[in-house]
């Protein structure tokens, strides 16, 4: 079984609640465990939430800068990737597996311990991407449980 979705967002705080509420509807239709959901969809609102505060130019948020979002339910795992506009993540956190705990950046580093596996990258001139995995585990009733 494979799902996904991309989204087009404004960088407006109403946005963070819409992600986090598809990604958790598809995550229920699909059968998948409650706290894995909840985990992911903190991760996602964490990363929304960063996009939205700093995923701009300028670094005040404006309604027509826009930030990506695109899940991937592939079999066993699922895959959520944020894309901005913004100035980009410092260095120090791109060098890092997981972020260092400090003043700024708690979101970063939560999203980090609610996932599996995570990247924080740049694209020079582009702005910032965070990708995030977990591994998918299943309720009983699951009707597209993967095989």
């Amino acid at each position: 079984m494979s799902i996904w979705w991309s989204l087009h967002l404004r960088r407006e705080a109403a946005s963070v609640s819409l992600a986090r509420r598809l990604l958790l509807g598809t995550m229920e239709t699909a059968g998948v465990d409650p706290d894995i959901s909840f985990d992911l969809s903190v991760a996602l609102s964490e990363a929304c939430a960063n996009a939205v505060e700093h995923g701009g130019g300028g670094g005040v948020p404006d309604e027509t800068e826009a930030y990506h979002v695109t899940a991937y339910l592939d079999g066993d795992c699922c895959r959520i990737e944020v894309t901005d506009s913004g100035p980009g993540f410092p260095p120090a956190t791109v060098a890092r597996r997981r972020p260092a705990l400090a003043e700024h950046g708690r979101g970063l580093h939560l999203i980090a311990e609610l996932s599996d596996h995570v990247r924080f990258r740049n694209r020079p001139g582009r702005g910032a991407v965070v990708s995030f995995d977990k591994v998918l585990k299943w309720r009983d009733d699951a009707l597209l449980k993967a095989s």
